[in-house]
Protein backbone atom coordinates (compact mmCIF):
# COMPACT_ATOMS: atom_id res chain seq x y z
CA UNK A 1 0.00 0.00 0.00
CA UNK A 2 1.00 3.66 -0.59
CA UNK A 3 1.08 6.84 1.23
CA UNK A 4 1.03 10.15 -0.15
CA UNK A 5 2.65 11.54 2.67
CA UNK A 6 6.90 11.10 2.65
CA UNK A 7 7.86 10.32 5.71
CA UNK A 8 10.85 12.09 6.91
CA UNK A 9 13.99 9.73 8.32
CA UNK A 10 15.44 12.36 10.31
CA UNK A 11 11.95 12.72 12.70
CA UNK A 12 12.01 8.71 12.88
CA UNK A 13 8.99 8.82 10.94
CA UNK A 14 7.30 5.53 9.79
CA UNK A 15 3.09 5.86 9.44
CA UNK A 16 1.02 3.04 11.01
CA UNK A 17 -1.31 1.78 7.75
CA UNK A 18 -3.21 -1.45 9.02
CA UNK A 19 -6.16 -0.44 10.05
CA UNK A 20 -7.22 -3.54 12.04
CA UNK A 21 -3.55 -2.66 14.18
CA UNK A 22 -5.13 0.92 14.79
CA UNK A 23 -8.40 -0.11 15.93
CA UNK A 24 -6.87 -2.47 18.28
CA UNK A 25 -5.07 0.03 19.90
CA UNK A 26 -7.85 2.88 20.28
CA UNK A 27 -9.94 -0.11 21.85
CA UNK A 28 -6.86 -0.38 24.58
CA UNK A 29 -7.57 3.54 25.53
CA UNK A 30 -11.54 3.33 25.56
CA UNK A 31 -12.16 6.14 24.00
CA UNK A 32 -15.50 7.93 24.39
CA UNK A 33 -17.23 11.20 24.39
CA UNK A 34 -16.41 11.96 28.27
CA UNK A 35 -12.61 11.30 27.57
CA UNK A 36 -10.15 13.89 26.19
CA UNK A 37 -6.80 12.42 24.05
CA UNK A 38 -3.87 13.33 23.60
CA UNK A 39 -1.68 11.84 20.27
CA UNK A 40 1.77 11.45 20.25
CA UNK A 41 2.94 12.03 16.37
CA UNK A 42 -0.14 12.12 14.66
CA UNK A 43 1.79 11.52 11.11
CA UNK A 44 -0.65 11.23 8.42
CA UNK A 45 -3.83 11.27 10.36
CA UNK A 46 -4.58 7.70 10.21
CA UNK A 47 -4.91 6.98 14.38
CA UNK A 48 -6.21 10.73 14.42
CA UNK A 49 -9.31 10.07 12.20
CA UNK A 50 -9.91 6.59 14.30
CA UNK A 51 -9.95 8.48 17.44
CA UNK A 52 -12.41 11.14 15.69
CA UNK A 53 -14.64 8.69 14.90
CA UNK A 54 -15.12 7.51 18.83
CA UNK A 55 -16.09 11.29 19.37
CA UNK A 56 -14.09 12.08 22.09
CA UNK A 57 -14.62 15.80 24.21
CA UNK A 58 -11.05 16.56 23.05
CA UNK A 59 -7.94 15.64 20.45
CA UNK A 60 -4.90 17.02 20.77
CA UNK A 61 -2.85 15.93 17.63
CA UNK A 62 0.16 16.73 18.14
CA UNK A 63 2.63 17.19 15.12
CA UNK A 64 6.45 18.39 14.81
CA UNK A 65 6.71 17.96 10.95
CA UNK A 66 4.99 21.36 9.28
CA UNK A 67 3.81 19.84 6.45
CA UNK A 68 2.20 17.14 8.38
CA UNK A 69 0.55 19.75 10.45
CA UNK A 70 -0.84 21.93 7.74
CA UNK A 71 -1.81 18.58 6.02
CA UNK A 72 -3.67 17.53 9.01
CA UNK A 73 -5.60 20.90 9.61
CA UNK A 74 -6.56 20.50 5.97
CA UNK A 75 -7.91 17.02 6.08
CA UNK A 76 -9.40 17.53 9.29
CA UNK A 77 -10.47 21.25 8.99
CA UNK A 78 -14.50 20.05 10.01
CA UNK A 79 -13.97 18.48 13.66
CA UNK A 80 -14.33 21.07 16.30
CA UNK A 81 -13.08 19.04 18.88
CA UNK A 82 -9.55 18.26 17.20
CA UNK A 83 -6.71 21.03 17.57
CA UNK A 84 -3.69 20.21 15.92
CA UNK A 85 -0.32 21.62 17.67
CA UNK A 86 2.97 21.85 15.15
CA UNK A 87 5.02 21.31 18.35
CA UNK A 88 7.80 18.94 19.78
CA UNK A 89 6.23 16.71 22.01
CA UNK A 90 9.05 17.18 24.49
CA UNK A 91 8.06 20.83 24.82
CA UNK A 92 4.35 20.29 26.02
CA UNK A 93 4.69 16.88 28.33
CA UNK A 94 7.42 18.46 30.46
CA UNK A 95 5.26 21.05 31.46
CA UNK A 96 2.06 21.46 33.45
CA UNK A 97 -0.30 20.26 30.60
CA UNK A 98 -3.75 21.89 31.46
CA UNK A 99 -5.61 18.96 31.01
CA UNK A 100 -6.26 15.81 33.41
CA UNK A 101 -7.68 12.35 32.83
CA UNK A 102 -6.46 12.53 29.30
CA UNK A 103 -5.89 9.04 27.09
CA UNK A 104 -2.45 9.30 25.77
CA UNK A 105 -1.57 7.59 22.23
CA UNK A 106 1.51 7.48 20.26
CA UNK A 107 3.24 5.94 17.90
CA UNK A 108 6.32 7.39 18.81
CA UNK A 109 9.13 8.11 16.37
CA UNK A 110 12.07 5.05 17.19
CA UNK A 111 14.65 7.66 17.78
CA UNK A 112 13.61 9.71 20.62
CA UNK A 113 10.45 7.26 21.86
CA UNK A 114 12.94 6.89 25.09
CA UNK A 115 13.08 10.02 25.87
CA UNK A 116 9.60 10.78 25.68
CA UNK A 117 8.57 7.88 27.97
CA UNK A 118 10.95 9.06 30.83
CA UNK A 119 9.90 12.63 30.37
CA UNK A 120 6.18 11.15 31.01
CA UNK A 121 7.63 9.05 33.74
CA UNK A 122 9.48 11.65 36.14
CA UNK A 123 7.10 14.37 36.16
CA UNK A 124 6.97 16.01 39.11
CA UNK A 125 3.49 16.19 40.18
CA UNK A 126 2.17 12.46 40.70
CA UNK A 127 -0.50 11.13 39.92
CA UNK A 128 0.04 12.84 36.84
CA UNK A 129 -2.72 14.37 34.27
CA UNK A 130 -2.96 11.14 32.24
CA UNK A 131 -5.00 8.70 32.88
CA UNK A 132 -3.42 6.09 30.85
CA UNK A 133 -0.44 6.24 27.92
CA UNK A 134 -1.19 3.50 25.12
CA UNK A 135 2.26 3.49 23.42
CA UNK A 136 3.61 2.37 20.63
CA UNK A 137 7.77 0.89 20.62
CA UNK A 138 10.45 -1.30 18.98
CA UNK A 139 9.82 -4.70 20.18
CA UNK A 140 13.37 -4.29 21.46
CA UNK A 141 12.81 -1.48 23.05
CA UNK A 142 9.50 -2.58 24.74
CA UNK A 143 11.11 -6.22 25.86
CA UNK A 144 13.57 -3.71 27.52
CA UNK A 145 10.66 -2.20 29.52
CA UNK A 146 9.04 -4.79 30.73
CA UNK A 147 11.95 -7.32 30.95
CA UNK A 148 13.27 -9.02 34.25
CA UNK A 149 16.09 -8.51 36.57
CA UNK A 150 18.89 -11.11 35.85
CA UNK A 151 18.32 -10.93 32.40
CA UNK A 152 20.21 -8.99 29.80
CA UNK A 153 17.30 -6.60 28.55
CA UNK A 154 16.65 -5.23 32.46
CA UNK A 155 17.73 -1.77 32.89
CA UNK A 156 17.11 1.45 33.43
CA UNK A 157 13.38 1.79 31.34
CA UNK A 158 12.25 -1.22 33.39
CA UNK A 159 13.48 0.75 36.95
CA UNK A 160 11.78 3.92 35.87
CA UNK A 161 8.51 2.25 34.11
CA UNK A 162 8.07 -0.12 37.20
CA UNK A 163 8.38 2.28 39.55
CA UNK A 164 5.29 4.23 38.92
CA UNK A 165 3.25 2.69 36.87
CA UNK A 166 1.59 -0.92 35.65
CA UNK A 167 2.89 -1.50 32.61
CA UNK A 168 1.01 -4.29 30.35
CA UNK A 169 1.82 -6.00 26.90
CA UNK A 170 -1.27 -5.92 24.21
CA UNK A 171 0.44 -7.28 21.16
CA UNK A 172 3.77 -7.02 18.73
CA UNK A 173 3.12 -5.53 15.13
CA UNK A 174 4.61 -6.64 12.39
CA UNK A 175 7.02 -4.05 10.09
CA UNK A 176 4.58 -5.17 7.44
CA UNK A 177 2.33 -3.03 8.97
CA UNK A 178 3.72 0.46 8.61
CA UNK A 179 4.94 2.48 5.51
CA UNK A 180 7.89 2.77 4.86
CA UNK A 181 8.48 -0.67 6.52
CA UNK A 182 11.45 -0.31 9.05
CA UNK A 183 13.67 -2.97 9.55
CA UNK A 184 12.13 -4.34 12.62
CA UNK A 185 8.36 -5.32 14.36
CA UNK A 186 7.05 -2.90 17.02
CA UNK A 187 4.79 -3.95 19.97
CA UNK A 188 2.35 -2.18 22.14
CA UNK A 189 2.27 -1.56 25.84
CA UNK A 190 -0.08 0.26 28.15
CA UNK A 191 0.92 2.60 31.04
CA UNK A 192 -1.45 3.47 34.04
CA UNK A 193 0.01 5.18 36.72
CA UNK A 194 -0.26 3.61 40.37
CA UNK A 195 -1.46 6.08 42.63
CA UNK A 196 0.29 5.22 45.70
CA UNK A 197 4.18 4.72 45.32
CA UNK A 198 5.95 2.76 48.16
CA UNK A 199 8.86 5.15 48.04
CA UNK A 200 8.34 8.82 47.29
CA UNK A 201 11.32 11.48 46.15
CA UNK A 202 10.74 14.63 45.68
CA UNK A 203 12.82 15.06 42.99
CA UNK A 204 12.20 11.46 40.61
CA UNK A 205 15.33 12.60 38.49
CA UNK A 206 17.70 11.21 41.28
CA UNK A 207 16.03 7.93 40.48
CA UNK A 208 17.37 8.58 36.86
CA UNK A 209 20.48 9.80 37.78
CA UNK A 210 21.43 6.40 40.22
CA UNK A 211 20.21 3.96 37.39
CA UNK A 212 22.41 5.93 34.56
CA UNK A 213 25.55 5.37 36.65
CA UNK A 214 25.28 2.31 38.23
CA UNK A 215 24.26 1.32 34.18
CA UNK A 216 27.06 2.53 32.96
CA UNK A 217 29.17 -0.40 32.89
CA UNK A 218 26.46 -3.03 32.84
CA UNK A 219 28.77 -6.36 32.51
CA UNK A 220 31.63 -5.25 35.51
CA UNK A 221 30.31 -5.04 39.28
CA UNK A 222 29.05 -1.60 40.80
CA UNK A 223 31.51 -0.74 43.35
CA UNK A 224 33.13 1.80 41.45
CA UNK A 225 30.30 2.99 39.74
CA UNK A 226 28.31 2.74 43.72
CA UNK A 227 31.22 5.19 44.70
CA UNK A 228 31.40 7.18 42.32
CA UNK A 229 27.53 8.16 42.78
CA UNK A 230 27.74 8.49 47.17
CA UNK A 231 31.59 10.00 46.64
CA UNK A 232 32.85 6.87 48.24
CA UNK A 233 30.20 7.24 51.33
CA UNK A 234 30.19 3.10 52.12
CA UNK A 235 27.89 3.62 54.66
CA UNK A 236 24.81 3.12 52.68
CA UNK A 237 25.34 0.39 51.33
CA UNK A 238 25.80 -1.53 55.01
CA UNK A 239 22.95 0.15 55.94
CA UNK A 240 20.91 -1.42 52.45
CA UNK A 241 22.78 -4.94 52.37
CA UNK A 242 23.99 -3.84 49.46
CA UNK A 243 26.96 -6.71 48.02
CA UNK A 244 28.83 -4.50 46.17
CA UNK A 245 30.37 -6.78 43.48
CA UNK A 246 27.04 -7.55 42.03
CA UNK A 247 26.21 -6.55 38.85
CA UNK A 248 23.40 -3.73 38.10
CA UNK A 249 20.90 -6.08 36.25
CA UNK A 250 21.36 -7.61 38.84
CA UNK A 251 19.66 -6.07 42.05
CA UNK A 252 15.99 -5.66 42.11
CA UNK A 253 13.67 -2.74 41.36
CA UNK A 254 13.46 -1.94 44.75
CA UNK A 255 17.30 -1.39 46.00
CA UNK A 256 17.18 1.15 43.12
CA UNK A 257 14.20 2.89 44.22
CA UNK A 258 16.19 2.70 48.14
CA UNK A 259 19.64 3.82 46.45
CA UNK A 260 18.30 6.83 45.58
CA UNK A 261 16.09 7.93 48.73
CA UNK A 262 19.98 7.42 49.85
CA UNK A 263 20.95 9.37 47.28
CA UNK A 264 18.21 12.28 47.88
CA UNK A 265 18.45 12.70 51.83
CA UNK A 266 22.14 12.76 50.73
CA UNK A 267 22.82 15.53 48.58
CA UNK A 268 19.44 17.28 47.72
Amino acid sequence: MKNSTKAKKSLGQNFLIDQNIIKKIIKIGNVNKNKTVLEIGSGNGSLTKNILSHNPKKIYAIEKDRELSLSLQKKFKDFKNLQIINKDVLDIIGQNFSESNVIVFGNLPYNISTKILSTLLLLNKWPPWYDVLVLMFQKEVADRIIAKNRTKEFGRLTILSNWRMEVKKHFDVSKNCFFPKPKINSTVLSFVPKKNNFLYLKNPKNLEKVTRILFSNRRKMINKNFFKLFNRESSVAKKLNLDLSKRAEELSDEMFYKLASEYEKLFS
